[in-house]
């Protein structure tokens, strides 16, 4: 997705949820305030899907600066299975 259309997106939530909010309350005050903390829940949830993308990208890579000071990757590596194919044999 494009910078420029993710911008766009992120303005029409937040003033979609101004409106619906003033238009809810009739209230100026509560709908800047509700704006602003969902303004605040959207960055939150974007860093942690950053640094969630950044965890699993060092898991699977095998060997990160930080994949040892984690921990958890080898516990992900052990649940990971990989499963074996063997080639089907003709019976005549």
């Amino acid at each position: 997705m494009r910078f420029t259309t993710f911008c766009r997106l992120l303005g029409l939530a937040l003033c979609g949820s101004a409106v619906i909010v003033y238009a809810a309350s009739n209230s100026i005050p509560l709908a800047v305030v509700t704006t602003l903390a969902c303004s605040l829940l959207l960055q939150v949830f974007y860093f942690a899907s950053v640094l969630f993308l950044v965890w699993r990208s060092s898991c699977a890579s095998g060997a990160g600066p930080g994949a040892e000071q984690l921990g958890s990757c080898r516990q992900a590596d052990a649940t990971r299975q990989t499963t074996i194919r063997r080639p089907m044999t003709t019976n005549e």
